[in-house]
């Protein structure tokens, strides 16, 4: 038998990381060594997911696999993000660490940007739940006993009303026709808080849902922020967001 080869899991809090990472625990030729995460370093929150520090620590506590937190600025360039994340990734190459796993479903430049990335250092990319239907893959996250709640929504394509909503069969009847189950277009962020690889519930109490709208760069950094969209009506548009209390 061949000896698993060191990866590290880059975790975002949510359900898509969830079941990727529980595929990729069942996969005997990776030993997943750490769960990475980018936090906004400003507001100690995990960016665009907007949840606390404390909360993530506890998911890592939780799953058993220590913590690496990428500290990066609010809104930051291409330039910086890319420092920091090389930075990151060379050290931990220092430990063995040959693989960079994700739970990206579909978003093909999103992939091949990665991968470019990753090659630069000398790493590979892994996808384990790549291309798979997203209606299979959120009724075999609820069939496996994840459970999850909604802590972003965007409003080009929800409303307020179902931040805040754990993921079931009915939160899925009530997306409308245009809205990816898995939010895979970036409609809708998640926390997962319970579930096979969690060895405890992840305990927490709803705070307050507050809206957020980001301002548009300036003309001469559109273009350059890690956060970019080609949608030019991207920054039309803001977020409600649910806070989640470390209990």
């Amino acid at each position: 038998m061949s000896t698993p080869q060191k990866a590290l899991f880059n975790w975002s809090s949510g359900k898509d990381s969830a079941l990727a990472l529980y595929k990729t625990l069942q996969n005997s030729d990776f030993k997943i060594e750490y769960l990475l995460t980018s936090v906004n370093k400003q507001y100690q929150r995990i960016s665009m997911h907007g949840i606390r520090v404390e909360l993530l620590q506890e998911q890592a506590q939780s799953i058993g696999i220590p913590l690496k937190i990428l500290e990066v600025p609010e809104m930051p360039t291409m330039e910086v993000y890319e420092k920091v994340m090389t930075e990151t990734l060379t050290e931990l190459k220092q430990d063995g660490i040959t693989h960079s796993i994700f739970g990206d479903i579909f978003l093909e430049d999103l992939r091949q940007y990665r991968e470019n990335q990753l090659a630069k250092i000398g790493l590979k990319g892994v996808f384990p739940i790549w291309k798979i239907p997203t209606r299979d893959l959120i009724e075999e996250f609820i069939s496996l006993g994840f459970k999850t709640i909604v802590v972003c929504v965007n409003e080009k394509y929800l409303d307020k009303s179902f931040v805040g909503r754990i993921i079931d069969q009915d939160f899925i009847n009530d997306l409308p026709e245009n809205v990816d189950v898995c939010g895979e277009n970036g409609e809708f962020h998640t926390f997962t808080f319970d579930g096979p690889i969690f060895s405890k519930p992840i305990d927490f109490e709803i705070g307050e849902i507050v809206y957020r709208k980001y301002e548009k760069p300036e003309k001469q950094d559109s273009s350059n922020t890690a956060c970019d969209s080609n949608d030019e009506t991207a920054f039309d548009f803001g977020f409600w967001y649910c806070d989640l209390i470390h209990k």
